[in-house]
């Protein structure tokens, strides 16, 4: 085995010289990917308006809000120190600036911490196109990291000017400005990448630590110098961030120690020091936001691996992210990723993918969201499939008679454009613009009404944090919502269960002992049987929001509906 040679001649640090020179040749620069990225990812986090896991508000949002202005509700996991307070600062942060400048009005408080994000995923997708590029050229980066939002909201314009002036001419011109195809032309990372969930960074994280590894290139022999480094200290802020990110690096790292000669080196001079003063930046963030020295990754791993409390909130078939979960992540991308990982024989990739996915499979609980981080991989492998489909008929210089005649038809590669286009647009939109959006909805609404004074306190009648809360509404009001913390004791329902077992019953025993809301919240599905109990209690429907078309995993919860008092 032959063992690596550092090339510290390299004007840039983080470049190869190789590198260096498709750079000067790609007309296609970094920030000029990285500027068109970060344009139109706040495009597609603007488009956001639904509402898709809890997580995305209670464990970073409603977090962040709570260190920045003083009120917030902090979930049960950070009172048992399960979280890392690292995430939220960077909100918190944000939420520092916006008030400084006088910008925390309803609106820009819902929308600024996605925009926020959105930089974040713009460096993401920039990172994902470098990968691409070192790894397979730059044919397969355009392919691999598409700036398909461009398409989503060009594309209709080029379909009608182009489409009857030929095939090969509309797709050149699609191919000229907009140079790159699979990330986000994928519905699910247009539709979960800008959200301010831990796992869109430990994603964004996971595409930049990627690029730095020397064991993920094909060929490491003209890697930097101080590349290993730079993808260690990404490695380990991604686990301080989210400590099941540690099933991606440990795959890497295995891999890392297996192909280097220098691995006392690599383990004692580089590993140890830099995940010893990451883990230490950590404890020391929450030392002083927790009060006490906190160790919140061996928490997590004690909750949710060795005392499978992750069960608590669902469990699925050992099968669920091969056979349902990561099978509706890739969508129509699904036979182009299989195709890729056959014909670019890039075992460090699909191994990548299985092994996270084959992990992941013995947790009890599963979601969507947790194997995000290993999509973009998918879709690299993706991109390598549509950049080997050959044009329709033979090379330029073996056709024979008149070109118009070749360009009468479309090509594979365009079909194949035109069916994930066609599949997956309508499922980003339907998925951020229409379904589940009445509990963002409802929030923004009451914010409104709360900076006019004409909120006084509410009350969240429906399944625990199905909302936004405090780090939306932006007042610092009295609200209560159904507590639905795990209990010790096995078999309890919580105060969701019990309200969703018999809403009247509930309701009924609440109201001898609350101090009476000005504004009640629930969802339709309850509202039915608890319409004559708001009566009698002098509450009247003020506003009714749609939310979705078909159920999730409880009874159809079409609308959120919003009761207030007579006198409100």
């Amino acid at each position: 085995m032959k063992r690596r040679k550092n090339d510290s001649s390299n004007k840039h640090p983080n470049l190869s010289s190789e590198e260096e020179k498709q750079e000067k040749k790609s007309p296609d620069s970094s920030k000029k990917v990285l500027a068109i990225c970060l344009g139109f990812r706040m495009l597609n986090a603007l488009l956001i308006q639904t509402y898709f896991n809890p997580d995305e508000h209670w464990q970073a949002l409603e977090v962040a809000h709570r260190i920045a202005f003083g009120y917030g509700h902090l979930t049960w996991e950070w009172k048992k120190g399960i979280r890392s307070y690292l995430h939220p600062m960077l909100f918190a942060l944000f939420y520092k600036v916006i008030a400084f400048l006088g910008l925390d009005t309803p609106w820009f408080m819902m929308k600024a911490p996605r925009l926020l994000q959105s930089i974040f995923s713009a460096v993401g997708d920039l990172y994902l196109y470098k990968l691409s590029r070192v790894l397979f050229g730059d044919g397969v980066a355009k392919w691999a990291v598409s700036l398909s939002y461009v398409i989503r909201f060009y594309a209709l314009h080029l379909f009608a000017v182009k489409l009857f002036s030929g095939w090969p001419f509309m797709m050149d011109d699609v191919l000229n400005h907009f140079q790159l195809f699979s990330q986000l032309a994928n519905w699910f990372n247009f539709f979960c990448f800008n959200r301010t969930l831990s796992n869109s960074l430990e994603t964004v994280l996971t595409l930049v630590g990627l690029y730095y590894w020397p064991c993920m290139r094909s060929s490491s022999n003209k890697v930097p110098s101080d590349s290993r480094k730079w993808g260690l200290a990404v490695a380990a802020l991604a686990c301080a961030i989210r400590p099941t990110s540690a099933i991606t690096w440990v795959y890497v790292g295995l891999l890392e120690l297996y192909l280097t000669r220098a691995r006392l080196r690599f383990i004692f001079m580089e590993l140890i020091p830099i995940g010893t003063l990451v883990l230490g930046f950590m404890c020391l963030v929450d030392c002083l936001l927790y009060g006490s020295w906190v160790l919140a990754p061996l928490n997590f791993l004690k909750f949710n691996f060795l005392s499978s409390g992750g069960d608590y909130y669902g469990n699925h078939k050992w099968h669920w992210y091969f056979t349902q979960g990561f099978t509706v992540m890739l969508f129509s991308f699904l036979p182009f990723c299989l195709a890729g990982i056959i014909k670019s024989k890039n075992w460090k990739l699909s191994g990548l993918i299985v092994w996270v996915l084959g992990l992941y499979s013995i947790l009890g609980h599963k979601e969507f969201r947790f194997v995000l981080p290993v999509l973009p991989i998918s879709l690299i492998l993706s991109g390598y499939s549509l950049a080997a489909l050959e044009e329709h008929g033979a090379p330029n210089s073996e056709r024979k008679g008149p070109s118009h005649i070749h360009k009468k038809w479309p090509s594979k590669r365009q079909l194949a454009i035109c069916f994930l286009l066609a599949t997956n647009i309508p499922m980003a939109l339907y998925m951020s613009l229409v379904h589940q959006r009445g509990t963002e909805d409802v929030m923004n609404y009451l914010s409104k009404e709360a900076a006019r004074e004409k909120v006084k306190s509410i009350l969240f009648l429906m399944p625990c944090h199905a909302t936004p809360y405090y780090s939306t509404l932006h007042r610092n009001l009295p609200m209560r919502f159904l507590d639905c913390s795990p209990s010790e004791e096995k078999g309890i329902p919580d105060e969701s269960d019990r309200f969703m077992m018999n809403p009247i019953g509930f309701a009924m025993d609440f109201a001898k002992t609350w101090s009476c809301p000005s504004h009640i919240v629930l969802f339709d599905s309850e509202e039915k049987q608890l319409r004559n109990f708001l009566v009698s209690h002098s509450f009247r429907e003020v506003r009714r929001f749609f939310h979705a078309h078909f159920k999730v995993d409880r009874d159809l919860q079409a609308s959120v509906v919003v009761y207030a008092t007579s006198g409100m």
